[in-house]
């Protein structure tokens, strides 16, 4: 078995608008989570692994990183993360109010004809150095 990295040097770290509802907040963690984890470069660096039962069962691509679920009190917050995650160059898929509506055309549209300080964030998802997201993320209370 190959040595698995510490656990602990990074880490995915999502931070959820408090004031979206369950159902919204956790379809916008799914697609964000999906467009990280598919659009990254570099997947071996995020660590996937196979997990294997006693019935030779395999539960596919966990990761052997912690995935921690901030909440934020509001989108200006978001996109300060954002913000944030674009300055450091760390790989980040965000979610807004505009992806919510119709079709995935319309969708694109919609965003297309918003500007970026009239997005609502919803949420973001990012993948990175533990000690470098902290700096940022630290201030975040956990999801509850």
């Amino acid at each position: 078995m190959t040595e698995l990295p510490d656990e602990n040097s990074r880490r995915f770290i999502a931070v959820l608008n408090k004031k979206v509802g369950p159902g919204r907040i956790m379809n916008a963690l799914g697609h964000m989570t999906a467009g990280l984890a598919g659009g990254s470069v570099k997947p071996d660096e995020m660590c996937f692994l196979q997990y294997q039962d006693k019935n030779n069962s395999i539960h596919p691509t966990i990761s052997h990183f912690p995935f921690i679920v901030l909440k934020a009190d509001n989108s200006n917050k978001i996109r300060t993360v954002r913000n944030e995650c674009i300055a450091r160059r760390i790989p980040f898929s965000d979610f807004t109010s505009t992806m919510i509506i119709g079709t995935s055309q319309e969708q694109m549209d919609a965003t297309r004809s918003t500007s970026e300080e009239e997005l609502e964030y919803y949420g973001i998802v990012m993948f990175g150095s533990t000690d470098m997201l902290k700096e940022f993320t630290g201030k975040f209370s956990l999801y509850q």
